[in-house]
Formats: C-alpha cells, sequence, structure tokens
C-alpha cells in the first residue's frame, strides 16, 4: 500500500456533503447557464461563439557549418573551461577521457550540424532600424534608459580586424532580421511598416529554443471554422519564421561565412547536445545555451537569471529524484549511474494551446456579476481534474515525440526521468515493473536492468538480443511536466494560493523552487494575472501536421472543456468526486504517463475514491482484478480511450453536434483504433523509418534517434513550409480580389511589394525555391512582406468579429 493511500471510512457521505457546499451552489448561480428550459449549453464557457484561443511554439534550432566557422565549437575551443580541463589533465588531475569527449565533439561533427549554437556576423549588415532595436534590447531596464547597457553587452558584441561583430542566438535573430525587413531603405507602405513593428514582440529570446507566440487572438466560431483558424495563424507564423531565417542567412552574410541557420519542428534535446553535456559542467552549460533574453522582457538579465535557477534546480531534481527510486525499492543496490550535474531537458519543445473563455472573462471584468478570484478558481481547479482524465486521447494520438531507447538506457535513474516526483511509489513501482516487461528486459527468465559499463550491457544486449523499447512519447517522460501535490498542499483543491503552498512545500523538499512556475498538464490562466479567462494545455509535443493533427486536437480540447463546465454545472463532477489527495492525484496520471511509454495495462484500486474515474472504468470492457496487485482492477489502457469516447458520445453528444465536432470524433475513434496509421505517433514513425525497415526496434537507439533528428530538420520541415504555402497562397488571392475600403488598401500595397505582379504567378514560381532555399534576398523579403499584408488583414478581421462580441485579450505567450 502507498504511504499516501487514503482511507475509505466514509466516503460517500463525504461526497454528498461537499456537492451541497453554498460556495459550489453559488458559484454554479453566478456562471448563469441554466435557463427555463434548463441548462442551457450555448450559455455555457467554451460553447459555441465563446473560445479564443492561441498557442506559443518553441522551435529547434541550429547551424550547419565547418567548426572553424560555427559559434559554438569556436566560443567552446576558445573558453577558459576548455583550456583550464587540458591544464588539469596534462598535470594528472583529470582523466584524459574528459578532454577526449569534449574534443570528439568538436571534430568528429562530420555532419556540420550544431544544434542550439548562436550566430556570430559584423554589425555593420544591420539595417539603421535593426541597429536601433538593438540597442534598445541591449539596455538594463527597457523601461528606464537612463540605467545604461547591460553588464553582460561583451557577450554580444566582440571587435575583430577593425569591425564590430554581433554574436546572438538564433531566437534573437529573428526579431533583428524582421526589424531588417521593415526598415526604411525599403520604402514600404506604412501598413506593413506597422504590422511589422508589432509583430517583432512575439519573437521571444527565452530559454534555449526559439519562442513565438500567436499573432492574433483567434475566435472560435461558425463564421470561420473554429478551430482551423488557429490552424492558419499557427502554420503562417512557422512560414514567416522559416522566411526570416533565410533573410538574416542571406542580407546579415551568415551563409557567405559559412554559417546556415535553420530552424523546425523538433520534440528532443538533441543527441549530440546531451553528449556535450555530459562532459561539462552545469555552469558551462548554462553558458553555452540557455538564452540571454534579449527580447521579451524589460529587464532582461533578471529574467536570464531567473532561467538560470530553472536549470539548477531541474539538475537538483534530478539527482534527488535517485534517492526517491531507493525509496520507492526500484533501486535495491548501490550500483546507480548517477544523472549529471547538469539536465538538459529545458532543451525539449512543445506547443502550449492556451483556450480563453469569453463568458468567463466578461464575468471576471463585471464586479457586479459576483464572479471573482475565488469563483474563477474554484471551479477552474475542477475543470482541470475532470480534463486530466482525457488526456490519455490526446498523448501519440495527436502530437508525439518517437524515441528510441537500447537496453544500456534502461537504467531507472535514466528512463525514469523525473516521474519519481510525479507519481505515487505504488503507481511508479506498478509502471517500471510493465516497462521493463513490455520491452522483454529479461535474462533466462529473470528480469534484467543494465549492469553499468557499457562494455558489459553492450555484451549481454547482443548475447540475449536485448533491444530496449520504443517510446511514442518520451518528451512527457524526459521532461517535468506535472508536479505532484503533498498531502498537506493539494494543488487543485479550488483555493486561491494553492499551488503558493504547494511550491513552499516542494521547495522545501529541495526538489522545486517557489520561484518557478508550477510545471503542470494544463494551467489555469488566470484574468488577474493573463487578462484573460482559462486554461493552457502544455502536453503537445510535436504536430505531424497543423490541419491534420493540430486542428483536430484543438477541436476536441476545446469541446472536452466546454463538457468539464456541463458536467459540473450539473453538479455531476465536484471537488468531492475527484478528492484532492496525492495517491488519486497519481492514479489517474498514472494513465498519461503509461500512454506516453505505450504500456498496454494500468491499475486503479477496487475502490477508489475518485468517482469520475469509477464512472470511466465502468465502461472499459475486458477489465478484470489483477492477481499480482489484490484489491486493483487491471484496466487496458486502449480499452480506457474506447471508454472515454463513449463518454463523448453519450454526455457530449449536444457539445458535438452543436460545434459540429462528429468528423472529430470519428477521426479519434481511427487514430485510437489503428494508431500505426493514423495516429502522431505513427505517422512520425513511418517518416523516420527508411531502407525497407518497418520497426523501429530493427534499428540501434542512436541510429534510429539521428534519422529522427535528420527527419524533423529536412523532409517534415518541408511538409511544414507546403502546408502553410498553400494557407498564404489562399490568403494572398484574397488580398487580391478584395472589395471595399480595406481591399483597396491592400491591392494598393500588394503593387508596391510585388511589382504589379500576379500574386498567384509569382507564389507558384517561388515555392521550389523556397522549399530548397534558393530564393534571392530581395524575393524573400518581398515575400514577407507579402506576409506581414495578410497578417494585418487577419488581425482586422478578428476586430471585427470582436465588435459582435464581449471584450477578450488572450496572449499566448510564456514558457513559465
Amino acid at each position: 500500500m502507498s504511504r499516501s493511500e487514503p482511507s475509505s471510512s466514509s466516503f460517500l457521505k463525504t461526497v454528498n456533503k461537499m456537492s451541497n457546499t453554498p460556495l459550489f451552489r453559488d458559484t454554479m448561480e453566478k456562471m448563469a447557464v441554466w435557463g427555463p428550459k434548463g441548462l442551457n449549453i450555448e450559455a455555457l464557457p467554451f460553447s459555441i461563439n465563446d473560445t479564443t484561443a492561441g498557442n506559443e511554439t518553441e522551435l529547434q534550432a541550429l547551424v550547419i557549418g565547418k567548426k572553424q566557422n560555427v559559434d559554438l565549437p569556436t566560443i567552446i575551443a576558445q573558453s577558459n573551461y576548455f583550456a583550464n580541463i587540458l591544464r588539469r589533465s596534462a598535470a594528472g588531475e583529470l582523466t584524459h577521457r574528459a578532454v577526449t569527449e569534449l574534443q570528439q565533439f568538436i571534430d568528429g561533427n562530420t555532419e556540420g550540424v550544431w544544434e542550439n549554437s548562436w550566430v556570430r556576423f559584423p554589425r555593420k549588415y544591420l539595417g539603421a532600424f535593426a541597429q536601433q532595436i538593438l540597442e534598445g534590447d541591449l539596455l538594463t531596464d527597457k523601461a528606464n534608459p537612463g540605467c545604461g547597457n547591460r553588464t553582460d553587452t561583451e557577450h554580444f558584441l566582440y571587435r575583430e580586424k577593425g569591425d564590430e561583430f554581433l554574436r546572438i542566438p538564433i531566437s534573437y535573430l529573428l526579431k533583428l532580421a524582421l526589424a531588417d525587413v521593415i526598415d526604411e531603405r525599403h520604402a514600404l507602405p506604412p501598413v506593413i511598416v506597422a504590422q511589422g513593428c508589432a509583430l517583432m514582440d512575439h519573437f521571444l529570446c527565452d530559454n534555449t529554443s526559439p519562442e513565438t507566440f500567436s499573432f492574433h487572438v483567434i475566435s472560435f466560431g461558425q463564421e470561420n471554422g473554429r478551430e482551423n483558424a488557429l490552424v492558419k495563424e499557427t502554420a503562417k507564423r512557422f512560414l514567416f519564421t522559416q522566411l526570416l531565417v533565410m533573410h538574416a542567412n542571406a542580407q546579415f552574410g551568415l551563409t557567405e561565412a559559412g554559417q546556415r541557420a535553420m530552424v523546425f519542428f523538433s520534440p528532443h534535446p538533441p543527441l549530440r547536445q546531451k553528449k556535450l553535456n555530459s562532459c561539462i559542467s552545469d555552469a558551462f552549460y548554462r553558458e553555452l545555451f540557455m538564452n540571454p533574453c534579449l527580447s521579451g522582457w524589460n529587464r532582461g538579465e533578471s529574467k536570464q537569471e531567473y532561467m538560470h535557477a530553472c536549470h539548477q534546480v531541474l539538475s537538483r531534481s534530478q539527482l534527488n529524484a535517485v534517492a526517491k527510486l531507493r525509496e520507492a525499492g526500484i533501486i535495491t543496490s548501490n550500483l546507480v549511474v548517477l544523472p549529471n550535474t547538469s539536465n538538459i531537458s529545458l532543451a525539449n519543445n512543445g506547443i502550449h494551446v492556451s483556450l480563453g473563455s469569453r463568458k468567463l472573462g466578461a464575468l471576471m471584468a463585471d464586479p457586479a456579476s459576483g464572479f471573482a478570484a475565488p469563483e474563477e478558481k474554484y471551479v477552474g481547479d475542477l475543470v482541470i481534474k475532470v480534463l486530466e482524465h482525457f488526456l490519455p486521447l490526446f498523448v501519440g494520438t495527436y502530437s508525439a515525440a518517437p524515441y528510441r531507447l537500447d537496453f544500456s538506457d534502461f537504467h531507472p535513474e535514466k528512463a525514469l526521468g523525473f516521474l519519481p516526483h510525479e507519481l505515487d511509489f505504488t503507481h511508479l513501482r506498478m509502471l517500471w515493473r510493465r516497462w521493463k516487461k513490455k520491452a522483454h528486459l529479461k535474462i533466462l527468465g529473470r528480469p534484467t536492468t543494465p549492469f553499468g559499463p557499457p562494455w558489459l550491457d553492450k555484451a549481454l544486449s547482443g548475447l540475449f538480443c536485448l533491444r530496449g523499447d520504443f517510446v511514442p512519447d518520451y518528451r512527457l517522460i524526459d521532461y517535468l511536466v506535472a508536479m505532484m501535490s503533498t498531502e498537506k498542499s493539494p494543488a487543485l483543491n479550488g483555493t486561491l494560493h494553492n499551488q503558493a503552498r504547494l511550491k513552499q512545500d516542494l521547495s522545501d523538499l529541495g526538489v522545486f523552487d517557489k520561484q518557478m512556475s508550477l510545471y503542470a498538464f494544463i494551467k489555469l490562466r488566470e484574468y488577474g494575472v493573463m487578462g484573460f479567462s482559462g486554461f493552457e494545455s502544455r502536453y503537445y509535443s510535436l504536430f505531424p501536421s497543423f490541419a491534420m493533427d493540430m486542428g483536430r486536437a484543438v477541436g476536441l480540447q476545446n469541446l472536452l472543456h466546454a463538457l468539464a463546465y456541463k458536467y459540473i454545472s450539473q453538479e455531476i463532477v465536484t471537488h468531492a468526486h475527484i478528492p484532492d489527495d496525492p495517491f488519486i492525484e497519481s492514479e489517474r496520471r498514472q494513465i498519461i504517463f503509461g500512454s506516453a511509454i505505450n504500456i498496454p495495462t494500468f491499475y486503479i484500486r477496487q475502490d477508489t475514491h475518485n468517482q469520475f474515474l469509477r464512472k470511466i472504468v465502468k465502461k472499459c470492457e475486458r477489465t478484470r482484478t489483477s492477481r499480482r496487485y489484490p484489491g486493483y482492477l487491471r484496466i487496458y489502457q486502449k480499452e480506457y480511450c474506447r471508454a472515454l469516447i463513449h463518454l463523448l458520445q453519450e454526455d457530449a453528444a449536444d457539445l458535438i453536434e452543436l460545434l459540429q465536432l462528429q468528423e472529430t470524433i470519428v477521426d479519434l475513434r481511427r487514430r485510437i483504433e489503428e494508431p500505426d496509421f493514423y495516429s502522431a505517433a505513427g505517422k512520425l514513425q513511418r517518416g523516420v523509418l527508411k531502407n525497407g525497415i518497418y520497426s523501429p526496434l530493427e534499428m540501434k537507439g542512436e541510429e534510429f534517434n539521428n534519422q529522427a533528428e535528420q527527419y524533423y530538420r529536412n523532409d517534415l520541415r518541408k511538409e511544414h513550409i507546403r502546408e502553410a504555402w498553400q494557407i498564404l497562397a489562399q490568403d494572398a488571392r484574397k488580398l487580391e480580389t478584395g472589395s471595399g475600403g480595406d481591399g483597396e488598401l491592400y491591392r494598393v500595397a500588394l503593387r508596391e511589394v510585388l511589382g504589379g505582379q500576379d500574386t498567384a504567378d509569382f507564389l507558384d514560381r517561388l515555392e521550389a525555391d523556397i522549399l530548397e532555399e534558393k530564393a534571392p534576398a530581395a524575393v524573400i523579403d518581398r515575400l514577407l512582406q507579402l506576409m506581414i499584408l495578410t497578417i494585418h488583414a487577419d488581425r482586422a478581421t478578428v476586430n471585427k468579429q470582436q465588435v459582435h462580441l464581449a471584450p477578450q485579450v488572450l496572449a499566448a505567450g510564456g514558457s513559465q
């Protein structure tokens, strides 16, 4: 039995008592979803014409070039760190291996691909406007120029052969490229200049990866095809980012200097960066890879210090997880492979989708409504608890992060990542046993994990055909995605400041820092903090397609938000039905992590106090009592997902019809029933595998994972560009044929940008050149200016829609 497992004395009485509390009833009245004929589903939050949306995308950046031309190998070779380990190795204070591994990283890169490297080029290549932006971003406090420049300015500016050079991460390069595109030397129409300036704030220099957030708020409604509007905005933002990189490569002299910058979607920290991390200190890792936060915050150095603190905390948490594994009985000897003192998980990349409710925003904005922060928190936490039960429908299904682990990777202290901080020991032990069984880690019928020495593990792997495992969404295992509550401080019990109390508890335990934002699958976006009321979903990894995968996922996400409010309004679910106990929280979350690993079964207590989970399990087929775990039910993951779909078709039939999501449910069932063909994990797996190989287990782990990285930066990047290109072509044709006052404004601007060329012909001729990055610099600039026009038109459309609706602001930005 788990140390946190609850007793079961008078639980049902507690449910009945708490479901009728005055706070619950009063909150339901204030939401005003009941009418003379009963519940009005059109009045529910996130129902028809109520949802606003936006997202934040994290991209992988790299520079291709020879070691003597690229910043990362150059900065390592010239660093005091490298000089010091050379000296210590020569003096016998360090083994030669420490030097050899670092030297191999520099000299052994045959592909010339340097992930998360910065770029360097003469400052004179910047136009006047980009120079002005740079000077502003180098200030200590952009709101107070009198404070002078940042203390670390010398990291970005240096002199070489009489010229001043600029050294910056690619995330900041994007912003300077945009400033250069709209420079006054181009004599552009004012509408393009003004819109271009507004877009610069959407490119963040944060963490490690380049991050962008939505250029404008998306309104889900019948007039714009609901989730398709978010697909359109995200795809165009990705294409716009690609063109900015191409502009920088050409106009800033990067290509000429042997540096080719690139950005694309990729969910995992790069393999070579992992290897580098294993042979350098945590402080030097932060110096190389943590972004300086030049863009996005008034006090960039303070934000940079915060990001360094995040890295230190996660690295410490990784070490603390080893002790927890021993407490859980998973590590039973003193023979362990200690994790590195530097953790690389902050280099993972996902997509965070935020949905806001106009109704909730209007209630929060109106003091007379009586719906304020306590009510928002009370209901919002309950919505999150309901939604977590449905997350197995998303993991690997709509987004994925496929990863191959060899036998030698199955040290529990490595493979289980941050799970000891996310699951109760009971569920952690269950998951680890089933994962080992799935991976066939047995020698002569006995469960076996690696012993430690690489030569021994390699020999055992070959002798006994121990191939390891393939994981559909390893990002959710390798990253701290959801901190578990403590007994005294639940994170989702509906009370104000509950997460602050939990962070204090976790800080005292040494696994977190109270200054950091609490990691969670879904975050409540509070009106008083964000300016809108809604939720941010952070469980998405990589979408193979904007329309077919992200669009469908967001439609389902919106449906589930509305369904959760329907359940709450009907008192089908209250906080008492999903108690705030760490064991019960872990019980539902183990299903999500099991889905990420693709473990076929999981176990829950027969007398679980989670009444909502019981409701789902009753619809599961092939369920039986466990012989291994008395008092538990064994449930198949696929049957659980089938039960969730059945529940949707029963309880959300009216919402599905209202939101016109019938095809989304059909598509969801296909993904669950035939995952190899229809799921995101299946699509990505097929894209990675080549040369007649049909299973990742036919390849070594490093071989598959390297091939996956190549697929993401080449084939998948081009597929995303093609998809976005079609959307751009449609929008450009609308501008050219539009009528009315705005139509004339855009037609005049189009003539100035394209010189009278037909828009369709212009785009048709260029698609192949853009895909192969062969388009001339002047043409790339015209494309960017054309895109700015279409983005301005998109924003204008949204503004017109807002005239008929309650005011709502949504900004889906900020990784923390």
